[in-house]
């Protein structure tokens, strides 16, 4: 899933020569000399074009047999031009796809096993997050490719002002404090709006609850769960330590630029958001530092949704070995190092950490992403999000709804769609 603001994204140009599928998405064919094409969808700003230009003229000359040409996909209507792509015989032969889009494309069956490969690929290493929705029905289809989270951004000026000391901030209850502190000062603690529902995740899953579970095969919401309710209590008390509005998400207005306008001192980003806050307030440029978000005790961070993506390999390619080559080494150690450093982006495995350790928004997003989950792993989820209840179980809470009574109906719609949606 394609997180908004990812950290460090630049606009993607397609190079010359690197997009020749611009018309029909079928894998070429293989030519005289015995080289073979493959034919490459990636998603539009999750590379940079440099980035894309010195992978592919380093995988060619490491695979001199094997030429890639790649296409640019632009998220919106992805789903249905990949699910189109998968039910042809004219597939593509390898294809980003957001974490939690995989389950939706494995159950039509048009996606390659790849379970024989994980150890070969270092799966014993993988982010969860990225890994655990690439699966489905125990078996693997999606690739780890690159992850991104969020952490909080704040403002190291108003940090200051307050006495907070950012780096003593471990846990929940001293992020409490802390903001109460921040408000106490003539700032906004902090500015989190009613629908975030991605944050109230990470704080249901560090009570052990979850937004949905599976049992017998059938999925049910949760929000209802003692464990759920525990969640929104504490995004309650966190919301309001600030002036967030209750009934709408961190995109209306966008969060950035409420930061960039007034004494705000954190908000809850990738820290993509920190270079949007200082286009629209160049003052506030070396004011803003990033931390994980706290955890229930300062031994585990608080859970994250791990947004990012996977590569998938169609059923329908006639040209898997070489599509599995492109996938091996772009997942591979060494290009997933050079991707952390060209994209700020976290590495697909939790022993690549370093590898972002110069960088201090990904770095905080690293500590994260270890202990990082994505949305239940079912392909009625995506019915879930087009409707969203929980964003307003959130507003109904907010506003002084019974948070029982508003769980259990929300719940009642989650299980609703996912059924109308599998």
């Amino acid at each position: 899933m394609k997180l908004r603001m990812l950290a460090g994204v630049s606009a993607l140009v397609i190079a010359g020569g690197l997009s020749a599928c611009s018309g029909g998405s079928g894998s070429s064919g293989d030519s005289a000399d015995g080289t073979t094409t493959i034919d490459v969808w990636l998603m539009r700003d999750s590379i940079s074009a440099q980035f894309q230009k010195e992978f592919v003229k380093g995988f060619e000359a490491a695979h001199p047999h094997i030429k890639v040409k790649v296409q640019i996909q632009e998220w919106d209507g992805i789903g249905n031009k990949v699910t189109a792509a998968l039910a042809s015989n004219d597939a593509p032969d390898v294809i980003e796809t957001g974490n939690t889009q995989v389950a939706q494309f494995a159950q039509s069956g048009g996606l390659l096993d790849l379970s024989d490969k994980v150890d070969e690929l270092g799966g014993s290493n993988w982010l969860k997050g990225l890994a655990e929705p690439g699966a489905y029905d125990g078996k693997q289809y999606g690739i780890p490719y690159y992850a991104a989270n969020r952490v909080v951004i704040y403002r190291t000026d108003l940090f200051k002002k307050a006495g907070v000391d950012p780096a003593a901030i471990k846990t929940r209850d001293q992020w409490i404090a802390a903001t109460e502190k921040l408000n106490s000062s003539g700032s906004q603690g902090i500015y989190l709006p009613g629908q975030m529902w991605y944050a109230l995740a990470g704080f249901i899953w560090d009570e052990g609850g979850d937004l949905a579970t599976r049992t017998g095969g059938t999925w049910k919401g949760t929000l209802d769960t003692p464990q759920a309710l525990r969640g929104m209590d504490f995004y309650k008390k966190l919301q309001a330590l600030g002036k967030g509005p209750k009934d709408s998400d961190e995109a209306e207005p966008p969060q950035a630029e409420v930061m960039a306008k007034g004494q705000v001192a954190q908000i809850i980003s990738t820290p993509g958001g920190a270079n949007v806050v200082t286009q629209n307030n160049p003052d506030l440029k070396g004011k803003l530092g990033f931390f994980p978000i706290p955890g229930k005790t300062a031994a585990r961070p608080g859970s994250v949704f791990i947004g990012g993506s996977d590569l998938v390999i169609p059923a329908a390619s006639g040209k898997q070995d070489a599509a599995f080559t492109f996938v091996k080494d772009l997942t591979g150690d060494a290009w997933q190092r050079k991707l952390a450093a060209a994209m700020s982006y976290v590495p697909n495995k939790t022993t690549l950490a370093d590898a972002v350790a110069s960088d201090p928004g990904a770095s905080a997003m690293a500590v994260g992403a270890a202990v990082g989950r994505a949305t239940p792993n079912t392909p009625g989820w995506a019915a879930v999000e087009a409707k969203n209840p929980i964003k307003d179980y959130m507003t109904a809470v907010l506003t002084g709804g019974n948070a029982k009574a508003e769980a259990a109906k929300s719940s009642d719609a989650i299980t609703a769609a996912m059924k109308g949606g599998s």
